[in-house]
């Protein structure tokens, strides 16, 4: 849920849309959509589904994905780099918990392996963004128990517009950080065939930090860009794209700022998806999606005396995932309109962390291949069910570590063993939706979810310099249960609108890293005597998981055309061991609210969150202080005479964040004790469409 702002281009006001995917409900189930301004809520949906629409996306101006949703209910950012890596963090859920896609299909970097790494989307080329939480996300597999994030956006053009041309540009400028986003978007369409185009650009440098200091080696230089085309024939549509990234950042913290470490990334991606309805037979459409990507990324420190950058690690991952789904036309039963949508997946990784020291993880491989079912009951028209399933065969290879019981170098050497582990994870879900009075609706879910290890929480065993762990794996990992239940309530129509929802989740052998209190050198024969990283060793215990998240927005008048109203937001998350010990690394209880104004084309807002102390840690972590993030923003978008001005429609604004230029520290970030987030900084934008 969201505020939603920004008008279409004239260019756009003539477009057929096609019917695509949405993750979270049927198509048929979307809310309308909103006034500028106004909160967006799926209340149609079995899970809470947290939405931020474009407007939003190009007032926030965050850099990361983590960065544009770490503020909104349910949802923090990981913070290792501020800008430049930042993960959302769900429901105290990170990293293989949280899938990051783009159209359907997975980013296929190497950001869930790692804190340090970046995500390869660039929110600027967003039009929308869903993070998903409950039943949808066994569609796109097992280890979403946190939730997906989608991202969507035309680089495969899904609607087929007007003929011609039609560029459109962006540009902003920040003070905190002295940075310079800009980026080139064209939409074209010849006959049955869109083409779509864009190249983006920032840079940005170290960023200020509250009291008129710099966070050394925080800048960052990115550029990405991609081409796509779709060919619309009758009853749906086949497209494809190419998308090339390249990124180098600094990593901020005491060593890593004074060794000037950096990551060097590149990849390129080739995505498709089509969609096809048949006029007669069972299937009502017929979806497929695909992506493949090579990636790589180097860790590089500077070595003063050759007065160069030297590399100590490099990851490198190729990757590639298709998915087939049938829905199926619906079906009169004696008890209602049944809906059944079933799909099957396949996924091939190969992915290492190699170097001049020895690896992080060699080079392994990861097989999957899974089916699913949903289906969808209309009892009567208030009341809905839904079930679903999901069956995986899950196949790793790679070399692990065998290491001493009290993880000392001076216990003896690592002995590496080729290991092959092959899992069978298991999911399902049943779900209620009632239509309750004042055009409330409420949904209770329940959820068993089964999910295999990852590479790396088995086969790791070296130092990696970025975070400054010396991270150990553990082969004999078992897989992970979830078993969730959760109750919601949603309102979208009208002056009142709000999305709450309450959940609890038992994990048994639920997987972290967690820190020894051991520091190591390059190598594990210094563990108990180094200095440079800290000993993490991943670890398998039962643990619990509740919280709650609600957000509401009231249109409290009316004066003259405009609407002035007000907002609320609260939520937390509270995870303990069986043994009631803290798991680490989970963010703080957060309050907010917001008073805003909306009127045509002008769109100003003021909010003020407050994230209280965390207090609630576990062994080896240091308790976090709490903060006060107040920002503010005003947006004003226009339509304009093409013929007279050149330009169809202008967008301009300005934000201002962290206005009281608070100390603030993220608790979920690795390095909170190094690393201080951004102070008090301005943006301005302009975005103009022809």
């Amino acid at each position: 849920m969201t505020l939603a702002f920004g008008a279409e281009s004239p260019a756009l006001a003539q477009v057929t849309e096609l019917p695509v995917i949405v993750v979270e409900a049927p198509r048929e189930e979307r809310s309308r959509g909103p006034s500028d301004g106004e909160l967006t809520v799926i209340d149609r949906s079995f899970a809470p589904v947290t939405v931020v629409q474009e407007g939003e996306i190009r007032r926030n101006g965050g850099r990361t994905i983590g960065d544009l949703l770490g503020n909104l209910p349910g949802i923090t950012s990981s913070g290792f780099a501020p800008g430049s890596a930042s993960r959302p963090i769900i429901r105290g859920l990170d990293a293989f918990r949280v899938r990051i896609q783009e159209n359907g299909v997975g980013t296929q970097d190497v950001s869930d392996l790692g804190e340090d790494h970046g995500v390869t989307i660039d929110p600027s080329s967003a039009q929308r963004v869903d993070v998903v939480r409950g039943p949808a996300v066994l569609r796109y597999g097992s280890q979403a128990i946190g939730g997906v994030v989608n991202v969507t956006n035309e680089r495969i053009p899904t609607v087929l517009g007007p003929e011609g041309i039609f560029p459109a540009l962006r540009t902003a400028l920040s003070s905190v950080d002295r940075g310079v986003d800009s980026g080139l978007t064209v939409s074209a369409r010849k006959g049955n065939i869109a083409f779509h185009g864009e190249f983006n650009r920032r840079t940005a440098e170290d960023y200020a930090t509250p009291g008129g200091g710099h966070q050394a080696n925080s800048y960052l230089r990115a550029m990405n860009g991609s081409i796509g085309a779709t060919l619309f024939f009758d009853g749906g549509y086949w497209g494809a794209a190419v998308a090339h990234t390249n990124a180098t950042y600094g990593i901020p913290g005491t060593f890593s700022a004074a060794e000037r470490a950096r990551i060097a990334l590149q990849q390129t991606r080739f995505t498709s998806k089509g969609e096809y309805r048949p006029e007669s037979g069972p299937i009502d459409i017929l979806r497929f999606w695909f992506g493949a990507s090579i990636y790589a990324h180097a860790e590089d420190s500077f070595i003063p005396a050759a007065d160069r950058f030297a590399t100590a690690l490099t990851f490198r991952n190729k990757e590639a995932e298709t998915r087939v789904e049938a829905q199926m036309r619906p079906l009169e039963t004696a008890i209602g309109a049944l809906t059944i949508t079933t799909g099957v997946s396949a996924n091939y990784q190969l992915a290492g962390a190699t170097g001049v020291a020895p690896p992080l993880f060699e080079p392994a491989t990861t097989q999957t291949a899974a089916s699913y079912l949903f289906g969808d009951l209309q009892l009567t028209p208030t009341t809905r069910l839904q079930a679903s399933t999901r069956v995986e065969y899950t196949a790793l290879r790679g070399i692990g570590g065998i290491f001493p019981s009290d993880y000392l170098g001076s216990s003896g050497p690592v002995l590496d063993t080729p290991i092959a582990r092959s899992f069978v994870p298991f999911s399902a879900s049943f779900g209620l939706l009632q239509d309750l009075p004042w055009n409330f609706v409420g949904s209770v879910t329940a959820q068993f979810v089964e999910r295999a290890p990852r590479v790396p929480e088995l086969f790791s065993k070296g130092a990696h310099a970025a975070p400054g762990t010396f991270d150990i794996g553990n082969p004999t990992l078992n897989k992970e249960q979830a078993r969730t239940f959760e109750i919601g309530l949603r309102r979208s129509a009208g002056p009142l609108r709000l999305d709450m929802s309450a959940y609890y989740t038992s994990f048994n052998g639920f997987i972290f890293k967690s820190p020894t209190g051991l520091y190591c050198g390059e190598t594990f024969a210094s563990c108990g005597t180094g200095t440079a990283y800290r000993q993490t060793v991943f670890r398998q215990r039962d643990a619990t998981f509740y919280g709650t998240e609600f957000r509401v927005q009231y249109d409290v008048a009316t004066i003259g055309t405009g609407t002035l109203g007000v907002e609320a937001q609260y939520d937390f998350v509270r995870a303990r061991f069986a043994d009631d010990t803290n798991v680490p690394r989970i963010p703080p209880h957060r309050l907010g609210g917001a008073v805003f104004w909306r009127d045509g084309g002008l769109f100003a807002r003021v909010s003020l969150l407050h994230a209280f102390a965390q207090r609630q840690i576990a062994a080896n972590e240091t308790p976090t202080a709490g903060y006060d993030l107040l920002n503010a923003e005003i947006s004003y978008t226009t339509r304009l005479n093409a013929n007279t001005y050149g330009v169809s429609e202008l967008t301009a604004g300005l934000t201002g964040t962290n206005l009281l230029d608070a100390e603030i520290r993220n608790h979920v970030s690795f390095k909170k004790d190094e690393v201080v987030q951004p102070g008090r900084g301005v943006r301005a934008f302009v975005n103009l469409r022809f």
